[in-house]
This record gives structure tokens, sequence and C-alpha cells, in this order.
């Protein structure tokens, strides 16, 4: 069931701002729909996971992974989870169960459109 509060909605974006944790997302448009948020510090899965999951490790002790929640951002979710918590790195995930629990969102890159839908402009 799907039944956002635009208070709750609000609350989890202005807690990811005023953190601003690393954020894995899958690709450009993910990032850039995160970055009109305001959020600063995303890396985008450019390199195998082995890869990202190498430099986040070397970068940060805590990640937030935002990869779709599709089925194919499900898995790719498992790897960089798996791979980052094997390299001493804890996954907050949150964030993106609560947009899987209570937003009709699917894709990172729309979490803005959403939130616009539903009056919010600016959190």
């Amino acid at each position: 069931m799907h039944s956002t509060s635009t208070a709750e909605l609000t609350k989890w974006v202005n807690n990811l701002l005023a953190a601003q944790p690393l954020i894995i997302v899958e690709g450009r448009k993910d990032a850039a729909a995160l970055r009109a948020l305001g959020l600063k510090r995303i890396v985008t899965l450019s390199k195998p996971i082995y890869a990202v999951v190498e430099d986040v490790a070397a970068e940060t002790r805590a990640a937030v992974i935002l990869t779709d929640l599709d089925p194919k951002g499900k898995e790719l979710y498992g790897a960089l989870s798996e791979g980052l918590r094997r390299n001493g790195v804890l996954v907050d995930d949150g964030f993106r169960k609560f947009l899987l629990r209570h937003t009709p969102v699917t894709h990172i890159e729309g979490l803005a459109t959403y939130m616009t839908t539903l009056g919010i402009h600016n959190p």
C-alpha cells in the first residue's frame, strides 16, 4: 500500500539533505534527480560493481544505496549491499525501504517529479 504523507517524505529528504550521505544510484538521470533535491555526494554505477564497492569503501564507512525499485535495481542493490558490507561499509537502507513501502516510485529518476506532484517543491 502506498500511503505517503508529504510530511513523512519531506522528513526523509530533509534528513538526507542534513546528513549528505554518500548515495549510490544506477545512472546519470538518477543522480540528476537527487542533485535537483540538493543532494551532493552521489556515485553512479559507471564502473563494474566491484570497482564501485572499492571506491566507496575507500571514501566512507557508510552509504545509502538508491538503485531503482524494479527487479534489476533490486538485484544491483543486493550485489552492492553484500560487497559494501564485506568491505566494512554500513549500508543505510531506511530511505529505500520507505520508498518501496510508502510510495509508487519505482525509478529514482522519478523521485523529484513525484515530490512535485505531492506539492513538495523545496524540502
